[in-house]
């Protein structure tokens, strides 16, 4: 079964548990664009304890919108407020000068669409991390349970098309949610290192910035034990 997600910023320690264990996913950017989710914001855990990081999109208010249409907005300073609360939290770690130069670069980069930021943080994080797992994006919306995938990227099935180019999915896009339980089918990350785990115990589910700023080298191992 190859995994279907929906884009994510930064992305949780458990979606890249789940890179980890597969040669190949499938992102959908043709889905609608839904609020409050993995699409727009990510976790850390600072001083005062665990902390979501909100990125910003123009809305259309009631009307659905392709994740792949959802413009970025540069009317706040949310990308200087992520990177001040990303210092504040991580910067007394062992790891954190090894990483905020390239996760500052990225976050203040001005890309016009929110899966352009997606994409770039996921190519860090799978970098970091030392992934080699084949990401592939859908333009279109995912239906059914079934995709092919080949050379041209993904789309329908086409049962011409030879067997081991067709895959069976297993649909992560609506579970996969910050306010959710994991899916049984994602095994939590154990407890690793975190730098303020003396006031607030051992925060799950944290972004791959909170792995790597704490743990260093070892976030592969972490994430994989």
């Amino acid at each position: 079964m190859v995994p279907l997600l929906s884009s994510f910023y930064f992305g949780s320690v458990e979606h890249y548990r789940l890179l980890a264990g597969c040669p190949k996913v499938i992102i959908d950017i043709g889905e609608h664009y839904v609020r409050q989710s993995y699409r727009t914001r990510t976790g850390i855990v600072g001083p005062n304890g665990a902390q979501p990081l909100s990125v910003q999109v123009m809305h259309d208010h009631g009307r659905k919108i392709r994740m792949s249409d959802v413009r970025l907005s540069h009317a706040e300073t949310w990308p200087q407020q992520h990177v001040h609360a990303i210092r504040s939290a991580y910067g007394q770690t062992p790891w954190f000068i090894h990483y905020i130069d390239e996760i500052e670069a990225v976050v203040m980069e001005r890309y016009d669409r929110l899966v352009d930021l997606h994409m770039a943080t996921l190519v860090l994080g799978m970098k970091w991390l030392r992934l080699d797992t084949e990401v592939f994006l859908s333009e279109k919306y995912v239906e059914g349970d079934e995709l092919h995938v080949g050379k041209g990227g993904v789309g329908p099935v086409d049962y011409t098309t030879p067997l081991d180019e067709r895959v069976r999915l297993s649909d992560f896009r609506d579970p996969f949610h910050p306010k959710k339980p994991l899916p049984p089918e994602v095994t939590p990350v154990p407890p690793y290192t975190q730098v303020f785990a003396d006031r607030h115990g051992f925060v799950p589910r944290m972004s791959v910035i909170d792995l790597v700023c704490n743990t260093g080298p070892q976030a592969r191992h972490c994430l994989l034990k």
